[in-house]
């Protein structure tokens, strides 16, 4: 298929087939961590540059109480650099935990200025950990002030069962945490709230069932199973990109589920999910998904 005819059936597929659930999202990765450093707010703003409807973002929880957005509830040494200015060890990695330091602690180490190696395009932009309110509010005056529409807000909760009350807040603190913040930004009905640990799913449902659920998902389980172990159907499942298919794609669908697949860099990959007919992709590029999708 030439690449005309290939843009076509994409056009088609994403402009002419949405229903009113949901129409196409370009959600960007950690902000976009491609081209800028992970979480982080410059990275945020890129994001909403390159035509992203929704910022993807993981949250963590201080000593102190306040969600800080960060993929773990530590410090990464590959791109973490110490108030005294040397390279955080990777021997140091559990040496800074989080939900045992204070924000403002936290906030004393630079996540940007030493780029991932795995990114070559990745700018070095000296950045902290931002807070998630803080970046809601410096987002929400960006997209104000440029005008765009304001974006969603994909917040996933980092949590596993061996990290409860050690490294994260039990499910139904952090859940409550998570849901005031939630209000208290006014964000209730422009986001949603994902993770792979289906505990504190069920304890978002039950302290708040208005808010969008996502559930994150590897692969190899059947949705039914899925949805019966969360004890719910959410609003979307989101798997690794390769566990896609069509038919699973379509089951999905007739359950009532949208798909919005993980981590999608590759164009010919996304080229690939939007032909099947996925709602949306997150990706560490949102900049190449907005080239296939609005070319010129």
């Amino acid at each position: 298929m030439n690449s005309f005819f290939r843009f076509l059936l994409i056009s088609v597929i994403v402009y002419g087939c949405s229903d009113s659930k949901s129409t196409f999202d370009i959600q960007g990765h950690r902000g976009t961590r491609g081209l800028a450093p992970e979480n982080t707010i410059p990275a945020f703003k890129l994001a909403v540059d390159h035509g992203s409807t929704t910022l993807e973002l993981d949250v963590a929880v201080s000593k102190d109480g306040q969600l800080v957005i960060s993929h773990e509830p530590w410090f990464n040494p590959v791109f973490t650099t110490k108030p005294d200015g040397t390279a955080l060890d990777s021997t140091e990695e559990k040496k800074y935990l989080f939900y045992q330091m204070n924000y403002d602690e936290i906030s004393a180490f630079d996540v940007g200025l030493r780029t991932n190696p795995k990114f070559p395009e990745q700018q070095s932009i000296p950045s902290a950990k931002p807070l998630f309110k803080e970046m809601v509010q410096q987002i929400d005056a960006y997209t104000k002030k440029k005008g765009l529409k304001s974006v969603r807000y994909n917040i996933e909760i980092k949590s596993s069962k061996s990290w409860y009350g050690e490294l994260v807040p039990q499910p139904d603190e952090f859940a409550k945490l998570t849901i005031a913040a939630i209000y208290e930004l006014g964000i209730a009905k422009r986001c949603n709230v994902q993770s792979f640990d289906l505990e504190i799913l069920r304890q978002m449902r039950a302290q708040d069932p208005s808010i969008r659920l996502d559930v994150l998902n590897g692969g190899g389980e059947s949705l039914e199973s899925l949805t019966e172990k969360l004890g719910f159907t959410p609003y979307s499942w989101n798997p690794y990109f390769t566990n896609v298919n069509d038919s699973v794609l379509a089951h999905a669908h007739q359950l009532g589920m949208t798909v919005i697949p993980w981590t999608v860099n590759e164009k010919k990959d996304m080229e690939n999910l939007l032909i099947m007919g996925v709602d949306g992709i997150i990706t560490d590029y949102p900049n190449r998904l907005s080239s296939i999708l609005s070319p010129n």
